[in-house]
């Protein structure tokens, strides 16, 4: 039965989340075992006292980003404070949006020996997302030197509320602990903060009548110990975890399921079947590491107490307790070279006992009692009618077969594709083909499956910036160039940047936007020419194309050109986007009785020149007849793309039909190019990483026959209307 079963181990904080794995099936479930784990303590199991000590380890802190968060994401503080999980992912943006880094305001940086700077602190944060709930920021207007963040509306405003309210308490009461106070006192404080910040529930009441009795024995300890004086925090602190580690021994053990504990003292009870697990060398006998003034430890005499001479006599208790079969298992191989592993001292002891004293019928003992498990569970071997190796297990005995069947390679995600969308689906926004054709897959996932396959959310950063790289540089300079563009003056918006802790702070965050507003300048003049005609009013797009409709609006008409641009280099998406739009003004400009709109296109960007220097580059698409065909063309893949994952692959395609469209290159050299692209390199991330074409083209060679005939299709016209503008 269960309760004859005992399963010992040395360190059971480390086995319980594994025994949990295996042994929790639902109460329902036929293969359920019953078990316990018991000699765990009540941090390792804990939803409360891990945020409570986490509380107090605030104190003295930088206040980092996600030292905070963390705190909150519990469920017994952010209940407390009217939030639910699911208004943490909005409160995370919100703090990554608004530059929240570390520190509480200037003062607290002014404390820690550290420039008194307002940006990127929480206080800057808060007052960014409570101004800009109260005043729209019209653009990056200041208000007395504040910059509003203008995405909390609405319903959002509760939630902000409430994060308000446990930013407001966490601040004042950790800076609070900074002061010292009498054992009575700090039961007063810590009570106090136990009943701000968790609520009530019956699942935690447990946990909260610990917490309790470790500040009434703290309370205690005053008066007998006869100490009045006032101590710091880090010692209440040491003596609460201290509590805490060794509160819930005992807990779990022989409840009339399987029982799991730990390898303590006084556990010498008879059972029929004793395992002892995790015992791998240096893990038993456990090391007992001697403080520098234990005079004891320096000079050890006969009866001293020995935590190794302990340990040994635990493992010999739980061998004399098993009434039928003793089970030891220990890590006996290297995971990195496969190299033998000796076992524990003890468990080491007890084989060369056994080789020395007893015999086998036919061949070694040892040889009978010690079995080399195999790497995985699914291994054939324990499905083969052995004696040492079996296993019971359904879902591995079924994985154990395919792996001895033929071994064909899985099929495609999706193999005989999707049934043919409602005849809704053939009106499309000028913005959906331009997102279709950027990412087929993707949009065939995200719209058609509603499958989603974000990287997951982004990690708050707790360092103030230093440099802007990556995305944080490309989306300042298209702000930029937007506002120079727009007539405004650069100078005048660095403090819009440095309000929204978006530069490094002092003279470094001034000599970098020195340099960037030198760039987006360079850019900008060599743009402003192409500018100079009047703005168009957009023209709102609405075409019965074949068996589609295409609806949606032009914007950047001037009199001359339709002119898009990027500061940045200019990606295919953006050849493909400007080319769709060229197409759909060409057809517009005919069929509507106005004037003076232009069917040119002109598309600017940059190229990189050499490691790090950027160059302006610019191309024009000329005025077409033939516009209506290549519409079709492009709605029609459109329609199959809504079907079947299309082997249209962006940057891997542009690379292939770029080089074919030379005419100097044959076709096996650019498909040899296209292949480096979509599978990268170690300094360059491949094509085929990207998680939507990862999760259709898997399997198989994505760049085969398909690629090349949809590559063409798309792209073949598009290249051979493009020109590069010489200057």
């Amino acid at each position: 039965m269960p309760g004859d079963i005992l399963v010992m181990t040395p360190d059971i904080e480390a086995y319980a989340p594994i025994i949990q794995a295996v042994f929790d099936l639902p109460p329902g479930n036929p293969k359920r075992i019953p078990f316990s784990i018991a000699d765990r303590n009540v941090l390792g199991e804990g939803a409360v006292i891990e945020p409570f000590l986490a509380l107090l380890r605030l104190q003295g802190s930088r206040f980092g980003a996600s030292q905070v968060m963390a705190i909150l994401e519990s469920p017994a503080v952010h209940a407390g404070f009217g939030l639910s999980e699911a208004n943490l992912g909005p409160i995370r943006q919100w703090i990554l949006e608004t530059g929240i880094r570390w520190g509480i305001d200037q003062e607290n940086r002014r404390d820690m020996g550290l420039p008194p700077l307002p940006q990127n602190t929480w206080r800057a944060g808060l007052d960014r997302l409570l101004l800009g709930y109260a005043m729209p920021g019209r653009d990056g207007g200041l208000f007395e030197g504040l910059l509003p963040y203008d995405l909390v509306e609405g319903s959002d405003a509760e939630v902000l509320g409430g994060f308000a309210a446990f930013s407001h308490q966490l601040f004042e009461r950790v800076l609070s602990l900074g002061t010292p106070r009498t054992l009575v006192a700090w039961s007063d404080t810590l009570q106090e903060m136990l009943e701000a910040f968790f609520m009530p529930m019956d699942e935690r009441a447990r946990e909260m009548r610990i917490i309790r009795q470790a500040i009434a024995q703290l309370r205690e300890g005053e008066d007998k110990a006869d100490f009045h004086e006032s101590v710091g925090i880090d010692l209440v602190r040491w003596y609460l975890e201290r509590f805490l580690k060794k509160e819930g021994f005992g807990l779990g053990f022989m409840t009339g399921g399987v029982t799991f504990c730990a390898m303590l003292p006084m556990r010498s009870i008879p059972f029929k079947v004793i395992c002892i697990i995790g015992m791998d060398d240096n893990a038993y006998p456990r090391e007992s590491r001697a403080l520098s003034f234990d005079l004891m430890a320096m000079d050890p005499r006969p009866g001293d107490r020995s935590r190794r001479n302990d340990d040994r006599n635990i493992f010999l208790e739980a061998i004399l307790s098993v009434r039928r079969t003793l089970y030891i298992s220990y890590v006996g191989q290297s995971i990195q070279d496969n190299s033998p592993i000796p076992p524990s001292v003890v468990v080491s002891e007890l084989m060369d006992y056994l080789d020395a004293g007893f015999a086998g019928q036919e061949r070694p003992l040892l040889e009978q009692v010690v079995t080399k498990h195999r790497l995985q569970a699914f291994s054939p071997a324990y499905f083969a009618n052995r004696e040492d190796l079996f296993s019971y297990s359904e879902e591995n005995s079924r994985a154990a077969e395919s792996l001895l069947g033929p071994r064909n390679p899985p099929p495609p995600f999706i193999t005989r594709g999707l049934a043919e969308p409602d005849e809704k689906w053939r009106e499309v926004s000028l913005e959906d083909l331009c997102r279709f054709f950027g990412n087929p897959a993707g949009f065939l996932l995200n719209r058609r499956l509603g499958i989603r396959l974000d990287e997951g959310s982004a990690i708050l950063e707790e360092r103030e910036v230093f440099d802007v790289k990556g995305l944080d540089r490309y989306l300042l300079d298209q702000d930029l160039l937007a506002r120079r563009l727009s007539g405004g003056n650069l100078r005048e918006v660095q403090s819009v940047f440095q309000a929204a802790g978006r530069l490094p702070h002092g003279t470094v965050g001034e000599c970098l936007f020195q340099d960037l507003g030198r760039e987006v300048e360079r850019f900008a003049e060599k743009i402003v020419p192409y500018r100079e005609s009047k703005e168009r009013d957009p023209l709102e797009v609405d075409l019965e194309i074949a068996e589609y409709r295409l609806k949606g609006r032009i914007d950047g008409i001037l009199e001359d050109r339709l002119l898009h641009y990027r500061y940045a280099r200019a990606r295919p998406q953006d050849h493909i986007r400007a080319w769709i739009h060229h197409l759909v003004l060409n057809l517009l400009i005919p069929s509507r009785p106005v004037e003076g709109y232009p069917g040119t296109t002109m598309l600017a960007g940059l190229e990189k020149k050499g490691r790090a220097d950027r160059e302006w580059k610019a191309w024009t698409f000329a005025p077409l007849a033939e516009g209506e065909k290549i519409l079709t063309v492009l709605m029609d893949i459109y329609w199959k793309g809504l079907v079947r994952p299309l082997p249209f692959f962006p940057r891997t395609s542009w690379e292939y039909a770029s080089r074919l469209s030379k005419g100097k290159v044959p076709m096996e050299e650019a498909l040899v190019k296209a292949r480096n692209i979509w599978k990268g390199s170690l300094y360059s991330r491949g094509e085929c990483e990207d998680p939507y074409f990862r999760r259709c083209f898997e399997n198989g060679d994505p760049l085969g026959k398909a690629f090349q005939k949809c590559t063409q299709e798309i792209l073949g016209p598009l290249l051979a209307h493009e020109e590069e503008i010489k200057e």
